[in-house]
Parts: structure tokens; sequence; C-alpha cells
């Protein structure tokens, strides 16, 4: 089974309160099996318009990627992202070739 993965890009605005949102996702990430494989860290845009912070996190499956950001315990804690930060979040199953 292939697997899923978060490829989050966002630029914080409120680092104080995007505290609240890393707290609470913690939470919904284990129960799905999510692995950071980076988190934040050294960047640069080679195309297109780049952002401070990007973040890939890894599931057992694209399904786990998928309810993960559907489960009620992450929901809330996007509500404290939300207005901390701007930025996008897409889900991809991995695969190749």
């Amino acid at each position: 089974m292939a697997k899923g993965y978060w490829i989050a890009r966002v630029d914080v605005r409120d680092p104080e309160a995007y505290k609240a949102y890393v707290e609470g996702a913690a939470e919904a990430f284990a129960r799905h099996g999510g692995k950071f494989l980076a988190r934040g860290g050294r960047c640069r845009a080679m195309e297109g318009q780049g952002r401070a912070r990007n973040v890939v996190i890894e599931f057992p499956s694209y399904d786990a990627a998928v309810a993960c950001y559907e489960d009620a315990v992450y929901q809330r804690a996007r509500s404290f992202r939300l207005p901390a930060s701007e930025g996008e979040i897409v889900i991809v199953e991995g695969g190749g070739p």
C-alpha cells in the first residue's frame, strides 16, 4: 500500500498563537501514524512563491493522511492555525514510476 504525505507550506504571522496549533495537532498526527520527514529547516524556493516554513508528514497510507486532516482533534487545532498563519496543505499519495 502506498504511503500518504501532507505537504504544508506556511508563513507564520503570530508564533505564540501558532504554538496552540502545534500542540493541538500532535495528538491527531500520532493517532493516524504521522511521521515528520521535514519540519521547518533551511529551504530555498527554486520556482514559484516560497513560504518560510515547509513541512512534510508521512502517513501509513493516503487514507490515513486524509483521515488525520478530517479528524475532529486536528480540525480543532486547525482553528488556531488559521488566524496565526497563511499557507497551503496538500495531501498526496506516494508512489513512483
